[in-house]
């Protein structure tokens, strides 16, 4: 009875934490402080009780064991143009802003109980990912020009809004696990997928002439959603040197964020794109491990983020867009994602019988093209090296803890503007870093 209204306190806990995730794409780089620290490398690896989110097929390998941990995030971002006229002061496009909110702390969370020595039930509860910016109203600052009306209005912000700019998309997901081991050194894992959603929008007033529905574009408030998927997979050790690992997630449906209906494609869906990834771990000596991730994110899935963020076909207009290819229409306008390979490297090494030391090295590619900046100020999720750094240490018998370090080196991307209804010329860029460092308890029992 304790187990369960833990994990209750755990979601409800989870559900009312900010969280912005932006390293591969706005996935996280890993899920479990332990695969963190190895770059996110996870997928043959029996870590912890975190393998709702990375292998479920894992969960039967790591014995009876609770994990509680929270992950300090920290990306900074900012947006500049640059070389807009002016038209001797009659507009003024050109400026630079940075993303206010920096902080933000992010929960998680396994379970994970031996029904018998084959098989294993267990939760997870984990953050998987979200975009945020949040850029502070510079009042006044921009003279922007309505081609449809004829003049010059004051702007607060690059993207020619009213006061603060950004946008906030958490996504959390409680995944139940079910792990068989069907041959003494295989197993196969199932977890349901049940997310939960929260998105709000703000300073983007200059987008409604080119919405399907101008009224549910920007400054709604928070709107919810929620959906479910499923996440399978498979666990091999091939021998007592090599194990092999491979997962998939299917694309979990959500339902549509109706308070952003002129926003996002199709009338306010936004669904969590599916994925898959496999893996090797290789233990190199009793005391060395390395392993070595390879994931595809399939950002293509959900055409709210992989839309062009380009208007062909949208005809503006002073009382809403016309046209499928408008914002939430059933072709609408995104931001430009493409799908993306991530490759994950880790190594562990137990230095002793209390301390065991890791590190790693993530790669993704950028999923944002210089020709989709301008919609990429509200996510630039562009950042494509990490290093990590980790370690466990035995605080007693039955009782761990774990900490991980991130840094996410600089990436800039750099294109034309292109502001669809304003067309406000010049060029623009986005450029982001980041750092996270997290600590999680682990309890054997």
């Amino acid at each position: 009875m304790k187990a369960r209204y833990l994990v209750a306190s755990i979601v409800l806990a989870g559900m009312n934490m900010p969280a912005a995730l932006a390293t591969n794409g706005y996935f996280s780089h890993g899920y479990g402080m332990k695969a963190k620290g190895m770059g996110g490398a996870s997928v043959a690896m029996a870590h912890d009780a975190m393998g709702g989110a990375n292998n479920p097929a894992s969960m039967v390998w790591v014995g009876d064991r609770m994990d509680l941990g929270i992950d300090w995030f920290r990306p900074v971002r900012d947006a500049s143009r640059t070389g807009a006229p002016t038209m001797g002061g009659f507009v003024q496009f050109n400026g630079s802003m940075g993303s206010d909110k920096k902080n933000f702390f992010i929960p998680e969370f396994g379970y994970n109980k031996m029904l018998n020595p084959s098989l294993a039930l267990g939760v997870t509860v984990y953050g998987n990912g979200g975009m945020n910016t949040d850029y502070q109203p510079q009042t006044g600052q921009y003279r922007c020009f309505n081609p449809l009306a004829g003049v010059a209005f004051s702007a607060d912000n690059l993207l020619c809004g009213q006061g603060k700019l950004g946008v906030n998309l958490e996504q959390l997901i409680i995944a139940p696990t079910l792990s068989y081991k069907f041959h003494p050194q295989h197993s196969i894992g199932i977890a349901p997928l049940f997310g939960y959603q929260r998105f709000a929008a703000d300073g983007l007033q200059s987008f409604a002439g080119i919405s399907t529905n101008p009224g549910n574009v920007t400054n709604k408030g928070h709107d919810t959603s929620t959906g479910w998927g499923v996440r399978v997979g498979w666990v091999g050790k091939l021998n007592d040197r090599v194990t092999l690992g491979a997962t998939y997630a299917s694309e979990m449906r959500m339902s549509k964020f109706d308070n952003y209906s002129g926003l996002f494609a199709n009338g306010g869906d936004f669904d969590i794109p599916s994925h898959f990834a496999l893996g090797v771990a290789f233990q190199a000596t009793p005391a060395l491990t390395v392993a070595l991730d390879w994931m595809r994110i399939n950002y293509e899935d959900v055409p709210a983020v992989s839309n062009s963020s380009r208007t062909l076909g949208c005809m503006p207009s002073l009382v809403g867009g016309t046209g499928s290819a408008c914002l939430g229409g059933s072709n609408g306008l995104g931001f430009g994602w493409q799908d993306i390979n991530v490759v994950k490297l880790g190594v562990q090494y137990k230095f002793n019988d209390k301390l065991t030391l890791r590190a790693g090295y993530n790669h993704g590619e950028n999923p944002i093209r210089s020709e989709d900046v301008t919609f990429n100020i509200l996510a630039p999720g562009i950042v494509r090296d990490h290093l990590t750094l980790g370690a466990t240490y035995q605080i007693a018998p039955n009782s761990e803890l774990t900490v991980a370090y991130m840094h996410a080196f600089e990436k800039s991307v750099t294109g034309l503007s292109n502001n669809p209804y304003f067309n406000t010329g010049g060029t623009e860029e986005i450029k982001m870093y980041q750092d996270s460092i997290g600590v999680t308890w682990g309890m054997k029992f």
